[in-house]
């Protein structure tokens, strides 16, 4: 097995390592919003701390779930440009999608650069969502998610240039 083909089904198994750990967030969201209707309605006693866990959560899902969203071809975009390009010239079609597969990179690229100092100063400063007394939660692990999410995001990109050049799919 070449090299870079081993190199690929590793990123795409933490791809959709990310993408599990994404979708449990999500049964876990909605275990602790049920558990809070029903704490709130039967008992009066809301579960503490649930506006802010949904919060950090939803960031963390999405950082998480958006690497395979790409990976399966599922990421939105308009692509009625680029479909009759495909079928017209598709020399030129594959061209422009490196070139926006390459402007991806780069987003997902800076988001990381810009993250990296925020996720340092949270673990650093050990910051905290919620109440002192109430409830508190750390948010260097949301941070970290993100940072994560990204890097597998800007891999992906990268890595649909290498199944192109490779002759791969290309969902």
């Amino acid at each position: 097995m070449k090299l870079s083909t081993l190199a690929l089904r590793v990123l795409d198994r933490a791809t959709q390592g990310a993408n599990v750990a994404g979708t449990l967030l999500i049964g876990g969201l909605v275990v602790l919003i049920c558990a809070d209707v029903v704490g709130r309605e039967a008992f009066g006693a809301p579960v503490p701390g649930v506006p802010e866990m949904v919060s950090l959560c939803i960031v963390a899902i999405v950082f998480l779930q958006v690497p395979q969203a790409l990976r399966a071809g599922r990421l939105t975009r308009s692509d009625g440009i680029i479909n009759a390009l495909h079928r017209a010239q598709p020399r030129i079609a594959a061209v422009a999608e490196t070139v926006f597969e390459l402007l991806g990179f780069a987003v997902a690229a800076t988001i990381i650069y810009a993250h990296w100092p925020i996720l340092v100063r949270a673990i650093e400063r050990n910051e905290f969502v919620g109440s002192t007394g109430n409830l508190t939660i750390p948010t260097w692990p949301v941070k970290t998610m993100i940072l994560v999410g990204c890097a597998l995001l800007a891999l992906q990109f990268l890595a649909r240039i290498l199944r192109r050049h490779l002759g791969e799919p290309v969902e």
